[in-house]
């Protein structure tokens, strides 16, 4: 009996592939799980483009992306390939633009207070969920890359690449390599003298800062920065207004100290940048070969000229005595006073000398000023045109990334609306190139966000 189901069995099989060969049904179906291996398609219809670098919107075009890059921008109809599966967004002549960069950043204490960050009772788990939500926070303002220069964000900014939290593109420079007593320097007295067994410091332990004196320190600090994944090294070469101890006026680090750090960094085909706001700080740190200065807010004449000289970036924020001034300290409040100063100077010699000039934040500390990202670009027509300021925080932001050459985590073209751009996109409603007051409130007005190809926010069918 058995033996008589399996011949009907062979049988019924039998017929039944001889008749999906005469329909042809082995050639019109595809094996499964073909069509979910396929690049996704998502298709931008009727959009006027920023392109990162004009200072005019495109005609009505369409952008059609597939996978994670822009493959085709045309004022005509593109057709998709017929079964190829494709998301389609009416814009509506709505305008298409780059994501947003942030040139500076701390993700890891942006939202958190100081006291509760330097706390012995605050958990780094408690810290890394924090992260996780800032992270998250700032991609849903629009901002698909960050330039993190201080902190232990290796951990998040492995997990966003791995699709397991939401957040930016990260470029980390890890813990901000300081000499003692000076900006990355935040023990307290009592923890001094430092001997070769005292206990590293809290802020040493969570990979925020660390100390390094001589060149010896110097070089062993940078090359752990790179060991676990820096895109560019960051030094303190000058005063500070959150730190307690140095003067705003103060140098920091020898020649040779920096230069060590240079060439550490150059040796993995990446930069150093310096925190420096003075004349004298920034000249030793130029001299001795970075490619960047953060902050720069008491440059003089001479300085700007030698930056135009020697190509050096200027990463610049809008720092102001408003409502996005960064809380500091009573005791240093007066130093931050003198920064505020000294912005108008700055930004009038940097478009004065054509300074390469990135846009940042540097926000830390104030969970109400993060929130406050676009509004701190949006501030920046002060000094610049919206195009100007809208080119500064995407191409020329994204120029500043990829000075991290092969250390680049992500390689492909940022900042710009381009075919084989990598597609970190948003959807404004409205026109910022008129009215860039419309970035200062993106739940509103980001109706679509997209980094690395993937929807993140769509309030468009």
């Amino acid at each position: 009996m058995r033996f008589r189901y399996q011949i009907i069995l062979g049988t019924l099989l039998l017929i039944l592939i001889g008749f999906m060969g005469q329909v042809g049904f082995a050639q019109t179906q595809s094996p499964p799980n073909v069509q979910s291996q396929e690049p996704t398609s998502i298709l931008f219809q009727n959009v006027q483009i920023f392109n990162g670098t004009a200072e005019q919107l495109s005609s009505p075009s369409n952008v059609l992306v597939v996978g994670n890059k822009i493959q085709k921008i045309s004022p005509e109809s593109i057709s998709v390939p017929l079964g190829t599966s494709v998301t389609r967004i009416n814009g509506g002549g709505r305008v298409l633009m780059p994501g947003l960069i942030d040139a500076h950043t701390h993700l890891y204490w942006e939202n958190t207070p100081i006291e509760t960050l330097i706390s012995p009772n605050t958990s780094v788990e408690a810290l890394d969920k924090a992260v996780e939500i800032t992270a998250k926070n700032m991609l849903l303002r629009g901002f698909t890359s960050a330039r993190d220069m201080a902190g232990p964000v290796f951990k998040v900014k492995k997990a966003i690449d791995e699709g397991k939290v939401v957040g930016p593109r990260i470029f980390p420079s890890g813990a901000m390599i300081s000499q003692t007593s000076e900006h990355g320097d935040f023990r307290v007295l009592s923890e001094l003298p430092r001997t070769p067994t005292t206990p590293l410091s809290r802020g040493e332990l969570m990979g925020a800062g660390v100390i390094a004196d001589g060149v010896d320190e110097v070089l062993r600090r940078t090359r752990e920065q790179l060991m676990q994944g820096a895109t560019q090294i960051k030094l303190a070469a000058g005063g500070g207004v959150a730190s307690s101890f140095d003067p705003l006026d103060v140098s920091q680090y020898t020649e040779s100290e920096l230069h060590a750090a240079v060439e550490a960094a150059a040796s993995w085909n990446t930069y150093v940048a310096v925190h420096a706001y003075t004349p004298t700080a920034m000249q030793l740190a130029i001299r001795a070969g970075v490619k960047a200065i953060e902050h720069g807010h008491l440059m003089d004449e001479a300085t700007a000229k030698l930056m135009a000289e020697k190509g050096i970036w200027l990463v610049m924020q809008p720092f102001l005595d408003d409502k996005d001034a960064i809380p500091v300290l009573e005791s240093s409040r007066s130093k931050q006073l003198q920064l505020f100063q000294g912005t108008d100077t700055t930004y009038t010699l940097a478009k004065k000398y054509n300074l390469k000039t990135a846009w940042s934040t540097d926000t830390q500390f104030d969970p109400r000023l993060a929130t406050r990202q676009g509004a701190q670009l949006a501030k920046m027509v002060r000094w610049y045109t919206p195009a100007q300021v809208l080119k500064m925080a995407t191409s020329t932001n994204a120029e500043l990334l990829a000075l991290s050459g092969p250390r680049n985590p992500y390689p492909g073209r940022l900042g710009v609306v381009e075919e084989d751009a990598l597609a970190d996109l948003l959807l404004v409603n409205g026109n910022p190139l008129e009215n860039i007051q419309l970035i200062e409130d993106p739940a509103k007005n980001f109706v679509v966000i997209m980094k690395d190809g993937k929807l993140y926010k769509n309030l468009l069918s």
